[in-house]
């Protein structure tokens, strides 16, 4: 009777263990060397709005790096950006539509000129669906006889589906109004624009020539080496790193948590190959907030991105160095971060303009 029940307990005990989940912990997949603050992750959904997410966050770690907790809405850029782009599409009589894509200082001029607002005092209502916004007020643009009564039409539609504007914000027994609030969080020229291609000389600005580049705004361009090191060193002094590249490799994977490349030992020549055969497209924006190593000693660079937390590092990404180097269309960092390439940029300029035999 012993023997039967100790048989019993025995076939349970193998049973039970089958039939339980195996839980691996994937972060065991890493070694973390550098980690920067960073504040929770969100979920973007279907909207094309991850610059806006991404320089956020980038701003909002600086701030908890200084010891200073600042939470920003997306939504309040989103209904800025949208009531300038129906705007644009009634003027331009359609032949412009509602298009919410951009790049990182686009976020910077929307603040700059419109404030911003504290994520708590508007985050809308959880589930806005911009791209059903985008169409609403595209309609609202096609039936309207002038700009007053787009005006009217477009606040009503985005105070029924995003939330109405608070007029003031109140914080820590102060009153601010949105652009007294945005100058409080980011001044105008406190961070750079930093990209690396050679179609354009080193250490000099150019207008990055992707679609989402609207406003022609000027990057800094540096050797691809040196941008990889302004990165590391960035991170290192616990400044987040805002990052817009490529994510249409098949070796990117939200659902796994990784981005590897597929053909390894990137360069400044097949980055530029990669770029003219567009095959290096300007597609998603991160906020780089780390360096980690696997367990083969491989460097990878952790970004948080914007997709909610449903993957196996909790909505966090591990960039292999080489995805890095080979799919980066552009950074921006802190410009305490850049002083030593600002300084090489003067001597550029200074050489520039030095007359021959000089």
């Amino acid at each position: 009777m012993k023997k039967y029940l100790l048989l019993l307990s025995i076939c349970v005990l193998v049973l039970f263990s089958c039939n339980r989940p195996h839980r691996k912990v994937h972060h065991s997949d890493f070694v973390t060397g550098v980690m920067v603050k960073t504040t929770p992750v969100k979920d973007q959904g279907p909207s094309a709005l991850c610059w806006v997410y991404a320089m956020l966050a980038t701003i909002e770690s600086e701030h908890l790096m200084m010891g200073d907790s600042v939470n920003l809405s997306t939504d309040y850029i989103a209904r800025a950006l949208l009531e300038e782009q129906a705007m644009n599409y009634f003027l331009s009589q359609g032949h412009h539509p509602i298009n919410l894509r951009g790049t990182m200082p686009m976020l910077i001029h929307f603040i700059e000129q419109y404030g911003e607002l504290p994520f708590d005092s508007y985050d809308g209502k959880g589930t806005t669906n911009y791209t059903v916004i985008s169409r609403k007020l595209e309609k609202a643009a096609c039936t309207s006889t002038s700009l007053q009564a787009l005006k009217t039409k477009t606040q009503n539609i985005l105070d029924q589906e995003i939330g109405y504007l608070p007029r003031f914000i109140f914080m820590l027994g102060a009153e601010y109004t949105p652009l007294e609030f945005a100058h409080s969080v980011c001044h105008p020229q406190e961070y750079i624009a930093l990209t690396s291609f050679t179609h354009h000389p080193f250490w000099d600005r150019f207008a990055l020539e992707i679609p989402d580049n609207k406003f022609h705004d000027p990057f800094l361009n540096i050797p691809l080496d040196t941008l990889m090191s302004t990165i590391d060193n960035a991170l290192r002094k616990g400044h987040p790193v805002c990052w817009e590249g490529d994510i249409s490799e098949p070796g990117f994977s939200f659902e796994r948590g990784i981005a590897l490349l597929n053909s390894p030992h990137a360069n400044q020549q097949k980055r530029q190959k990669g770029f003219e055969r567009f095959e290096t497209t300007d597609d998603h924006c991160m906020e780089l907030i780390g360096i980690a190593h696997n367990r083969e000693g491989r460097k990878f660079y952790i970004a948080k991105n914007s997709w909610g937390t449903g993957n196996p590092y909790h909505g966090m990404m591990y960039l292999s160095e080489d995805y890095v180097r080979m799919k980066t269309i552009a950074i921006m960092v802190n410009r305490t971060c850049t002083q030593d390439l600002e300084k090489k940029q003067a001597q550029y300029r200074h050489d520039k303009n030095r007359p021959i035999g000089f």
